[in-house]
């Protein structure tokens, strides 16, 4: 079947993407793995021995970062909706984790040991059209965060990808209730042209 002009152009871009081959050759998963790693650099997330739950997982990138930094006694538990190729040091469920028995397999496996991290790099299936697209993205952001209340430490932060948009300051405002610190980062290997920004908050408030 003949691709579209649009989906080959996307195609080319994506393979002509430095971030991509950087990726390639890294070993990385994923060109998103940078984006953590940038947003690493500069506020330290991950650290040795602690416990990370990675939300929207697949294909692993954030994942396999994690276990470089989560390094001893870490843990680093992914879940997605999709499959992901095993990881080592990973602990995955694949599912919907609005759905009951996901969520309950997700608590399961943490058990009574405290998160002291979530990361989110959860994004809707882009159709191209903003009022659509800007509310499922914000959406998924507020199930992050929603989740993250429910099972992080006392002084435990939160990483989620946001889009820029409707929707942004009220998500601002109720991570600012819940958190001491809330500041927006937006990394090199995000598009120019994506409104798509992370939002680090840290030091949550029980």
């Amino acid at each position: 079947m003949a691709r579209s002009k649009s989906s080959s152009k996307w195609l080319q871009e994506h393979f002509d993407d430095p971030y991509v081959q950087r990726a390639q050759r890294d070993g990385y998963r994923s060109r998103a793995s940078y984006k953590l790693l940038e947003i690493q650099e500069k506020d330290r997330l991950i650290k040795p021995g602690m416990t990370l739950v990675d939300l929207g997982a697949a294909p692993g990138g954030w994942s396999q970062l994690a276990t470089r930094f989560a390094t001893g006694t870490g843990r680093v538990v992914a879940l997605d909706i999709l499959p992901m190729d095993p990881l080592p040091d990973v602990e995955f469920v694949q599912g919907d984790f609005r759905e009951q028995k996901v969520y309950e397999q997700l608590m399961q496996l943490l058990g009574e040991r405290p998160v002291d991290l979530v990361i989110s790099d959860m994004a809707p299936n882009i159709s191209g059209m903003k009022a659509v697209d800007q509310p499922r993205a914000m959406y998924l952001a507020e199930l992050a965060v929603d989740f993250s209340c429910n099972v992080l430490a006392q002084g435990g932060d939160l990483l989620i990808k946001a889009f820029e948009g409707e929707g942004m300051g009220e998500l601002r405002r109720e991570l600012r209730k819940s958190f001491q610190k809330v500041v927006t980062r937006k990394p090199a290997a995000s598009r120019p042209r994506s409104r798509e920004v992370y939002l680090v908050a840290r030091n949550y408030i029980l």
